[in-house]
């Protein structure tokens, strides 16, 4: 009788072996299902930091531009609105510099050239506008972007200000 008390006291063991292995396949599949959702979270808000460094990048490039057009003008600035939005004149030698915000973005156009630079595609707000500082006249930009992604929680808003050399 002894060897049948061995065999069901083996079958015993090998029962809780298997459960034990079934309770960490389980705990196994719970820790890859959190890993896997911290790894898409991640991945999701790195993106959203490329997108948004991108964006800036854009911006700082598009201000530095239209501080160089400014700081370059020869006369008399305007500012003109419109049913489609905002146009700035900036008066430069022998041609004139306008910046039109709009519903697809800031774009720079050179008249005397014909040609025209979509500095901006996606531009929540837009607006330029003279600062007048006592005997000096400076101009500044507000820009906010639209964000391209939900994840980024922060708007992405710039000011940027100039002054024209030649009064």
């Amino acid at each position: 009788m002894k060897p049948t008390q061995n065999i069901s006291r083996a079958r015993r063991q090998t029962g809780i072996l298997l459960i034990e292995c079934l309770v960490y396949i389980a705990v196994f599949a719970i820790l890859l299902g959190i890993g896997t959702a911290a790894f898409y979270f991640c991945w999701d808000h790195s993106k959203a930091l490329i997108y948004a460094t991108d964006d800036i990048e854009t911006a700082l490039h598009a201000g530095e531009r239209w501080r160089a057009d400014i700081r370059g003008a020869t006369g008399t600035l305007s500012v003109e609105k419109t049913a489609n939005g905002e146009l700035v004149r900036i008066p430069e030698a022998g041609k004139e510099i306008v910046y039109r915000f709009d519903s697809s973005g800031v774009r720079r156009e050179i008249s005397a050239l014909n040609h025209s630079q979509l500095l901006l595609p996606k531009v929540k707000t837009s607006v330029m506008l003279a600062d007048t500082r006592g005997n000096v006249s400076a101009w500044r930009w507000e820009l906010e972007l639209q964000q391209r992604r939900r994840e980024m929680q922060l708007p992405l808003v710039f000011t940027f200000e100039a002054v024209p050399t030649k009064p």
